[in-house]
């Protein structure tokens, strides 16, 4: 069979695996601190045993990183949110794993356990570990990501300082984003405290996602795999011609 059917499969696969990409980003348009999916096309190239003269090469794709431009800051009024406002700074948290990794999700509340996490689930991570904070009447968090209570019962003018988020720095590290959006270190690792990253209070970051891209995105996506779909079928036709000629009589 002609070596453009298995050329145009590969575009196929690739243009795919882009669609599932987009359509995650689109998805996440409305989650809090989301990090759009950036999507790579490129050319395999053959080495060796003449391959290297083919005219056809096969295609492959990747999801590369993540884009990191900010999100719109949403004002909430809750205490508990937190948008971080340094561009390069992300919250620590302790990943499924147990490992460290990094988001910009600040949608913070209290498990029953009282450990402090993130709206999907990941406790927040201090100075020595994740952050549980005691039952109390009021938790404040500062620009600096301190965080301060007034204990039950206690007097609201005289908060105590607990414990600090740790605010780590992506800045001239290489950083890979999970499929659980999370972003971590690159063959593993913590990034360093970012000790001038500052957060805001009563906030959240929103998802940075282009909805008007994401949809532009899609159209294109979709008339790429026509072509390598077209493709295919004239291969088809080019084999098919080629058997009906071998077929005449001599």
């Amino acid at each position: 069979m002609d070596k453009l059917v298995y050329t145009a499969a590969t575009g196929l696969k690739a243009h795919m695996a882009a669609q599932a990409a987009i359509a995650n980003n689109m998805a996440n348009v409305s989650t809090i601190g989301f990090r759009a999916d950036r999507v790579v096309f490129d050319r395999l190239e053959l080495k060796g045993g003449g391959a290297e003269l083919m005219a056809r090469a096969p295609t492959s794709e990747e999801v590369t990183d993540a884009d990191m431009s900010q999100g719109a800051i949403q004002q909430t009024g809750r205490s508990l949110d937190v948008a971080v406002i340094s561009p390069d700074a992300w919250i620590a948290v302790q990943a499924a794993d147990g490992s460290e990794a990094y988001t910009r999700r600040g949608d913070l509340e209290v498990a029953p356990s009282g450990v402090l996490q993130t709206g999907d689930g990941h406790p927040v991570m201090g100075q020595g570990g994740p952050i549980t904070l005691p039952p109390a009447d009021s938790v404040s968090i500062a620009a600096d990501g301190s965080i301060s209570i007034v204990p039950q019962g206690g007097d609201p003018n005289a908060p105590q300082a607990l414990d600090q988020i740790k605010l780590a720095s992506i800045k001239g590290s290489q950083t890979v984003k999970g499929l659980d959006n999370l972003l971590r270190v690159r063959g593993g690792g913590a990034l360093p405290q970012d000790l001038t990253a500052k957060v805001q209070s009563g906030a959240v970051e929103g998802s940075n996602v282009n909805m008007t891209q994401v949809l532009v995105d899609m159209i294109e996506n979709q008339r790429s795999y026509e072509v390598q779909a077209n493709l295919m079928k004239e291969a088809k036709n080019l084999d098919e011609s080629s058997a009906s000629l071998m077929r005449l009589p001599s």
